[in-house]
């Protein structure tokens, strides 16, 4: 997960308060969130939520792979995980 520091107006702090305060949303962040996701579906960055999460699949499964690639990930057989958990 990313880490962005955002730097809010005082308009957009403002609906941000409100939201928050009226019970909306819990968090400043849930509403940035929020926010973030309502201009994806307005400008159709993706044709609907399952194509965006396949794409999130697709960046996981590719981030592991390389890790894995890389050696900063290590890949176990079953016979080595019951070996190490002592499963019979």
């Amino acid at each position: 997960m990313g880490a962005t520091l955002v730097r809010l107006e005082a308009a957009q702090e403002l609906v941000v308060e409100k939201l928050t305060k009226a019970g909306v949303f819990k968090t400043r962040s849930e509403v940035i969130r929020a926010g973030i996701l309502g201009l994806g579906k307005e400008f159709k960055i993706f044709k609907n939520f399952q194509e965006l999460e396949d794409e999130l699949a697709f960046r996981k499964a590719k981030r592991i792979s390389d890790e894995i690639d890389s050696g900063k990930r290590k890949v176990w057989t079953e016979e080595q995980v019951k070996k190490k958990y002592c499963f019979k």
